[in-house]
């Protein structure tokens, strides 16, 4: 009976012990994924902020600025592009819109962002576009990947409409949770209008051809990523707009646009650490816990096998 029940131990042993390598490098990157039909609302603000009076053209200091960030998953989309992809994809249909403290709009910006479900690697189909513009993106943008590294990334740029890189800064603590801090400064870039923009008896999409005026564009971006998850727990802009020469500004070389320091919503704060506490908790159940957990009760199955099987010698001897 002992050596017959230190074979079963054996045998659930070595099932145990192989199950651990499989839960980590089989099963994990084809469970955890960021679900297609995702919804998320972010506000940021800047107070104080200098925004452009596009009615006078002049630049004046305002108690705010508001940004509202939308990431709508368009299942339909994600459908379509896997058939030829081969592999789970995510479409986000995003919009960023840009208020004055009046609520009244000062830019809209849409767009459309397609990428690997799991390892957030960009994926190249029809529709991948910036405020209806078709774009082919490098890099990263909104997200890191699961377990992140203590490294620098590419990251989307979607004024420029170009990739760069954003620079590991070191780990800090953030509300409790060990995060990895990123940092990215874009110089001074000549950039395209949103096309949805307040200018009266102007069309934004022909601006810069029909006065010569310029738009420019400059900012310091900063990430808390939470490294498990890849989930950036806050994040900072020091942004600076301006418009430069031509007709539009009567004679003037340039004005400011809009320059703040943007800074996440603390209520949006709150809930986005709560929501990643959460989800970090499973991601370290699939790469670490369980994967460990496995690994350690094969060894001691195999240990009680070995014993039984010694005292079913000595029996036998």
């Amino acid at each position: 009976m002992r050596r017959r029940a230190s074979l079963v131990l054996l045998a659930l042993a070595v099932f145990f012990a192989a199950l651990s390598p499989l839960l980590r490098w089989y099963a994990f990157p084809r469970l955890v994924k960021i679900p297609p039909g995702q919804y998320q609302e972010m506000v940021l603000e800047a107070k104080p902020a200098t925004l452009l009076d596009y009615g006078t053209l002049r630049a004046e200091e305002v108690e705010k600025v508001t940004i509202v960030q939308t990431l709508k998953g368009n299942v339909e989309e994600s459908e379509r592009i896997e058939r030829s992809a081969g592999r789970d994809v995510v479409v986000w249909d995003c919009l960023s819109y840009v208020e004055g403290p009046d609520g009244a709009m000062v830019s809209q910006i849409p767009e459309r962002y397609v990428f690997d479900a799991h390892s957030q690697a960009p994926v190249h189909a029809t529709g991948e576009s910036v405020d209806g513009e078709a774009v082919r993106r490098g890099g990263i943008e909104f997200k890191w990947p699961f377990l992140t590294e203590k490294r620098d990334y590419e990251y989307f740029d979607a004024q420029t409409r170009t990739s760069a890189p954003i620079h590991y800064k070191g780990t800090r603590t953030f509300r409790g949770l060990e995060v990895y801090y990123f940092e990215q400064t874009v110089p001074w870039t000549k950039v395209r209008y949103p096309k949805k923009m307040p200018i009266p008896g102007i069309d934004a999409t022909t601006l810069e051809q029909q006065t010569g005026t310029t738009r420019w564009y400059t900012t310091k971006r900063m990430f808390w990523v939470e490294p498990v998850t890849g989930a950036p727990v806050n994040g900072e802009e020091i942004h600076r707009e301006e418009l430069r020469g031509g007709t539009l500004l009567g004679g003037r070389d340039k004005v400011t646009a809009f320059a703040g320091h943007v800074k996440v919503r603390p209520d949006y704060v709150d809930h986005t650490v709560e929501l990643v506490t959460s989800q970090r908790r499973l991601v370290l159940l699939m790469t670490s816990h369980l994967p460990w957990g496995f690994l350690a009760f094969g060894g001691a199955l195999l240990a009680l096998a070995l014993v039984l099987e010694a005292r079913s010698r000595r029996v036998s001897a």
